[in-house]
């Protein structure tokens, strides 16, 4: 299947929809989620076009986790939670919902939680987003 082009993520590392950043490099950058299933809640996407993570380079690849162990650290100490929870979809037969390769970040644990939202269903606050972006990015090592 070919890469999809118009996926939002795209259009996002292309600078033609707006994301609340948090953190940028060569290879990856890491946003806030428009539709968070909880506070904090942050993606990574590599630059490299890809769906899945088996259409992903190795450099990209590296690159995301590296940016993950980076972004995912500053989530918990900016939400004042000792954890995380990592997980990412591959196709849209088990819940990928952006045809772009991508990590979600979450604050604590995700099964249980009372807080916890449907995955891309309400639309948060930018402004709120915004908040909680700057309080990551005060934790970025």
């Amino acid at each position: 299947m070919a890469y999809d082009t118009d996926n939002i993520f795209a259009k996002i590392l292309r600078g033609e929809a707006p994301c609340i950043k948090v953190y940028e490099d060569e290879h990856t950058l890491a946003f806030m989620d428009i539709m968070p299933q909880m506070d904090g809640h942050t993606l990574v996407i590599p630059k490299q076009e890809a769906e899945t993570l088996y259409d992903l380079s190795e450099t990209s690849a590296l690159a995301c986790m590296k940016t993950v162990q980076h972004v995912g650290k500053a989530v918990a100490k900016a939400m004042n939670f000792e954890g995380t929870t990592i997980f990412q979809h591959n196709g849209k037969a088990a819940g990928q919902t952006v045809p772009h390769f991508h990590f979600h970040i979450l604050p604590g644990p995700i099964f249980g939680a009372k807080a916890l939202k449907g995955h891309a269903v309400e639309f948060a606050d930018t402004d709120e987003l915004q908040a909680i972006a700057d309080k990551i990015i005060a934790c970025l090592d």
